[in-house]
């Protein structure tokens, strides 16, 4: 006869498979949605929605307890063109379950919610638990995590499910994302130009490649700056006015995003524009019972350089999950069937360590 954990196992890889053939790019997750909420009414949870966000509530939850929150997301990006197996037909082969949305971040979700299954009915923990299956993580859109936060009471702390090969992020970087110009003066290209602006972005495109913040973070690293793109000139005859560039700016924890947009625009020797601050960076004390409960059980604590719905927080949080983050937004992703198992079984572990204390 088969044991809880073995048959809330199988119901949590049953649903992934269910996932991965539903279609569910960001903003478009209504039908996984659907089938989320139909999952838990079959263990008898109570479901709330609010847009595609799925959550619900521990049966004894107490309003004078601390708060656990256990979120992903069930939206995906879209298949890029180098898949060679259809990202919609889940199916298993040498232990591996391929399918868009298997790594990232299906097998986390899946097993979030088996664990918060498993502590439904507990009487007695020392926080209360939400469970959020939150949209639109892929674009940080309005409708995400972020957007469900005022719905939810208090949070005051928080694991979020991204493949993390179920070790321990204890920080993760931020994001600013900036618009750069540099100028020059437009001229016929017959003509002596003396501020032509392809010319003056190799020395911008230098500053950005040798700039160094002074704060590197013991977990996180250095402030790593990238200019992703380049663009400018639209005939081959006429200097431009000016070459547009976008730099990738991921943000340690010594930092507020306030603070690097405000040295950034003060030193550049370009003009910037940040597209948006409120992705700063986010961590949890590696002394936090959480973390330490993870320690207990073999598990590594490390920084992440990626971005996830810990953004949203206002709170600590820490970032864990079953797969592996290099498979993410990759052709014919796939996670291992045994990382399910393992990330269901290490999730209750956790928890119960940690619900457990006072």
């Amino acid at each position: 006869m088969k044991t809880e954990l073995q048959i809330l196992t199988d119901k949590a890889l049953s649903l992934l498979m269910e996932l991965i053939a539903i279609p569910s790019f960001s903003s478009e997750e209504d039908k996984t949605a659907e089938a989320i909420e139909i999952w838990l009414h079959s263990f008898g949870i109570s479901v709330k929605k609010w847009g595609n966000n799925v959550y619900a509530f521990n049966r004894y939850f107490d309003s004078e307890k601390p708060t656990l929150l256990l979120n992903s997301h069930h939206d995906t990006v879209k298949p890029n063109s180098a898949y060679t197996r259809d990202p919609f037909r889940p199916h298993i082969e040498d232990g591996k379950l391929f399918g868009l949305g298997s790594n990232d971040a299906g097998g986390c979700l899946v097993s979030l919610m088996a664990a918060f299954t498993h502590f439904y009915n507990w009487e007695n923990l020392s926080h209360n638990l939400i469970l959020a299956a939150t949209a639109e993580e892929e674009i940080a859109g309005p409708k995400s995590l972020r957007g469900l936060l005022p719905h939810l009471p208090e949070i005051d702390v928080a694991i979020v499910g991204e493949p993390t090969l179920m070790n321990l992020a204890i920080a993760e970087k931020g994001l600013i994302v900036f618009d750069a110009e540099v100028k020059g003066t437009p001229s016929h290209a017959a003509h002596p130009n003396e501020n032509n602006a392809v010319y003056n972005s190799i020395a911008v495109l230098e500053w950005f490649q040798n700039y160094q913040f002074e704060k590197v973070s013991d977990v996180l690293g250095e402030v790593k700056l990238t200019v992703t793109q380049i663009n400018g000139g639209k005939q081959h005859n006429v200097v431009p006015a000016k070459i547009d560039l976008v730099i990738d700016t991921r943000v340690n924890d010594c930092y507020t995003n306030e603070e690097i947009a405000e040295i950034l625009m003060r030193e550049a020797p370009c003009e910037l524009k940040p597209r948006s601050l409120r992705l700063n960076s986010s961590s949890i004390d590696r002394n936090h019972l959480l973390v330490q409960s993870g320690l207990a059980l073999g598990r590594e604590a490390y920084g992440s350089p990626t971005l996830s719905d810990q953004a949203a927080l206002n709170c600590q949080s820490l970032k864990m999950g079953p797969g592996d983050s290099t498979r993410s937004h990759s052709a014919d992703e796939y996670i291992h069937v045994r990382e399910i198992e393992e990330g269901v079984q290490l999730y209750i572990q956790l928890l119960k360590s940690f619900l457990s204390n006072p």
